[in-house]
């Protein structure tokens, strides 16, 4: 695995310096757009909606729309200026226990791994939390967003799961929760029950389940490649509209060559016969 940030995780006095790993991945294919006839890939330019010209990376700023439509053009220098004061580091706020956190408010997992002068405080921590069974929920900004996030301990792991805020979980709001609830008769009510039992496992095992959408379009795939039903699209360069002109300015070159040749030949002849010039020289028929 690649590390994709470096901080520390900060408690009262004691700072533990870490390296932090996303704990998943996607497996899903992955499929590009292509052009169905030759299987060419297709191209998205970005462009500016008022004068049409296409737009360099360089000169993309951030943008939020005001509901007039109206712009507010935010540039690197003012994002900068945001406090952010989390920053590379991860500050434990609260200790609580793990049941006392809806799975609704979690977002993305990673894995906390300590830097080597670190390992022994990294340990003491992780043994506490196992010991008090309890989870820390702490703050931290990554990739210049601040977010909430609880750190547990799995497979013997720090791992800090980023939560969202509160208002960013949407409040329910169905029709049927504010209706006379239906009358439900104890005899379902049994009935739905025994379904369940029927169904329990003492533990779930994610093993147990596989991706088949998954499976039957790597399947179909390597059908397809196995079978010779692919497409192989002319190699697109880095530089192509660079090699398009060398080509076209080659070839140019090469027909006023043969231009060249043909017209001094043609001189030749007409000075041998000693005839006059009669007017504009006519080309060579191909």
């Amino acid at each position: 695995m690649r590390s994709m940030w470096k901080g520390s995780v900060s408690f009262g006095l004691v700072s533990i310096p870490i390296q932090l790993y996303a704990a998943t991945e996607n497996k899903n294919v992955s499929l590009r757009q292509v052009h169905e006839s030759d299987g060419g890939r297709i191209q998205y330019k970005r462009f500016c909606t008022i004068d049409g010209e296409e737009v360099p990376y360089a000169e993309i700023a951030k943008g939020y729309e005001l509901p007039d439509g109206e712009m507010v053009v935010l540039t690197d220098e003012d994002m900068a200026e945001l406090p952010l004061a989390s920053s590379r580091a991860i500050d434990v706020l609260e200790f609580v226990p793990l049941e006392s956190i809806d799975p609704i408010n979690f977002d993305k997992t990673y894995y906390l791994e300590p830097q080597k002068n670190a390992v022994k405080p990294y340990v003491v921590l992780r043994d506490a939390l196992q010991k008090a069974s309890h989870v820390a929920i702490a703050k931290v900004a990554i990739r210049q967003r601040e977010a909430l996030a609880v750190l547990r301990v799995h497979n013997d792991v720090l791992v800090m799961t980023t939560m969202l805020w509160p208002d960013e979980v949407r409040v329910p709001d169905f029709g049927f929760l504010h209706d006379d609830p239906p009358q439900v008769r104890p005899q379902e009510l049994t009935m739905a029950g025994s379904l369940i039992d029927s169904l329990s496992e003492p533990v779930f095992e994610p093993e147990k389940y596989t991706d088949s959408y998954r499976e039957a379009l790597e399947a179909m795939i390597e059908a397809k490649a196995a079978g010779s039903e692919t497409t192989k699209p002319k190699a697109v360069s880095a530089k192509g509209d660079v090699v398009d002109l060398m080509e076209a300015l080659q070839a140019s070159v090469s027909e006023a060559k043969k231009s060249r040749k043909s017209s001094a030949s043609s001189a030749k002849k007409a000075t041998a016969a000693k005839k006059p010039a009669t007017g504009k020289r006519t080309p060579k028929s191909a």
